[in-house]
């Protein structure tokens, strides 16, 4: 594969995000895989969201953590969408298809490590974070597991790659809008590649390329036809 594409989300610019919906979609679009985010309700599911809380994506309110799965299961996330847990995502696409899994409740990490292992999804799913202790935790749990280090300025700093060889990622994600040459030249001459945050239209699939990046997260379910119109 020349150039991968991660729908975000599902594809978050056309259904609404983190849902089953936009995850189905995704793959009907013919993405090579999707991304999605994860937090844990108050009895200890791992539940598909990105924000903390409930305020933005659905029409309740307060803390993710504060809640129950069932309580969590009355809200509507959108078109009528109901917030998905992981294992139901895992079970409504393909059981091949690529998954990107960000941690954003770093208490998450050992709740997936548990189902990575349980279900065999070691070949399938990435771990991703902004949370190096998160990333740490799957590393030790599962030493062969994929972690993928997600940074926005912060991949300036001159420990990035450090902290990438630290939690054991091979891959990293960077918001597109900080990359720039030294920071792609860098992270490549250590091993590592880099995909980018997020890919939306022609000119940032261009500057992706230029970056000689190996993939992206997109919001748009037609990026994977761009990718092979302009390959």
């Amino acid at each position: 594969m020349s150039f991968f594409t991660i729908g975000h989300r599902g594809v978050m610019a056309a259904e609404p995000e983190n849902t089953l919906r936009s995850f189905l979609r995704a793959e009907r679009e013919g993405l090579d895989g999707i991304e999605l985010d994860l937090h844990l309700s108050k009895d200890g599911e791992l539940v598909v969201m990105h924000d903390e809380t409930l305020d933005r994506t659905t029409d309740g309110s307060g803390p993710i953590a504060d809640q129950e799965l069932r309580q969590l299961k009355r809200l509507d996330a959108g078109l009528g969408e109901r917030i998905p847990t992981f294992g139901e995502v895992l079970d409504a696409v393909g059981p091949t298809l690529p998954i990107q899994a960000e941690i954003k409740d770093v208490a998450a990490a050992r709740s997936l490590a548990k189902v990575l292992t349980d279900r065999d999804l070691l070949g399938r799913v990435s771990v991703l974070s902004f949370h190096d202790v998160a990333l740490s935790e799957i590393h030790s749990l599962l030493p062969q597991a994929r972690t993928v280090l997600v940074a926005g300025a912060s991949a300036h700093r001159d420990d990035f790659v450090g902290r990438a060889q630290k939690v054991g990622s091979t891959l990293v994600s960077v918001d597109l809008r900080q990359l720039n040459r030294a920071i792609a030249e860098k992270c490549v001459a250590a091993g590592i590649d880099v995909m980018a945050w997020t890919v939306n239209d022609e000119s940032d699939l261009a500057l992706a390329r230029t970056l000689g990046l190996v993939g992206c997260v997109t919001d748009q379910p037609d990026m994977k036809r761009l990718v092979e119109a302009t390959t």
